[in-house]
């Protein structure tokens, strides 16, 4: 294999890549999104600069993947928390937990998402919305919603998940000093929302040394939709570059 050959490749094994080379579409992708309010200082403790914070938020969600081009069906859950940089306002992806191991590896590889392996769920239970969240065989999340309780307006509902998402793209050297170590950012511009509603939400997160969400721990439930969407991921742009003017020995 030569190298023009090889630089057509996306991933490795070379014969069997991880993940495809293709633009994933979501099909009935329906997200439980559960707003809370936690402690400033644990926020502070985590938020990257330059990004900002203006009230202490974080958004749990769990997004049931009906349908994947190139991945299939999964379950993905994790923390988001609303920030601002400069004067644009988005949220930091702080921590992502999937039960598919091609999506994980694409969303860190092509891209810079947050993604280790997990095992959340989503699902109707009597007449709650119920979200479970696992970390090898122990519970580490759990949040209900009344199911389809109130419609919800679908122009807010599509401003809610569309706002520009920030994240850390942090590529290790063969020294295991950062090779690269920038601040990226991208927005779902490709979109139809089918549904949304909203209705009286709970959400308990559980201590686990390699699975901290509960460091942002749960004050007070401000808020709860449960949105159905079809939807195609925009690629990703470096906003901040963390080594630039730092000098390389």
């Amino acid at each position: 294999m030569n190298s023009e050959e090889i630089l057509r490749r996306v991933a490795t094994p070379l014969g069997a890549p991880a993940y495809a080379p293709a633009v994933a579409r979501f099909t009935d992708r329906e997200y439980l999104n559960i707003v809370y309010r936690t402690d400033p200082e644990a926020l502070r403790a985590v938020v990257p600069e330059p990004l900002e914070f203006d009230e202490p938020l974080v958004r749990f969600e769990i997004m049931n993947m009906g349908e994947v081009t190139s991945f299939g069906p999964y379950v993905e859950a994790g923390q988001a928390i609303p920030v601002r940089f400069g004067e644009e306002r988005g949220e930091y992806l702080h921590a992502m937990y999937l039960n598919n191991f091609p999506a994980t590896a694409a969303g860190r590889e092509a891209s810079a998402y947050p993604k280790v392996m997990g095992e959340p769920a989503l699902r109707v239970d009597n007449s709650a919305l119920v979200g479970t969240l696992d970390y090898g065989s122990e519970r580490i999340a759990t949040a209900t919603m009344g199911y389809k309780w109130f419609p919800m307006d679908l122009a807010a509902a599509e401003a809610e998940i569309t706002v520009p998402t920030f994240m850390l793209k942090l590529v290790p050297g063969y020294d295991h000093r950062p090779r690269i170590a920038e601040l990226v950012r991208t927005r779902i511009t490709d979109i139809t929302v089918k549904q949304a509603f909203t209705g009286p939400a709970r959400l308990q997160l559980f201590e686990h040394a390699l699975a901290p969400l509960a460091d942002l721990p749960v004050r007070e439930v401000i808020s709860a939709s449960h949105i159905i969407t079809d939807l195609t991921l925009s690629g990703v742009e470096p906003v901040h570059d963390y080594l630039a003017g730092r000098k390389q020995s």
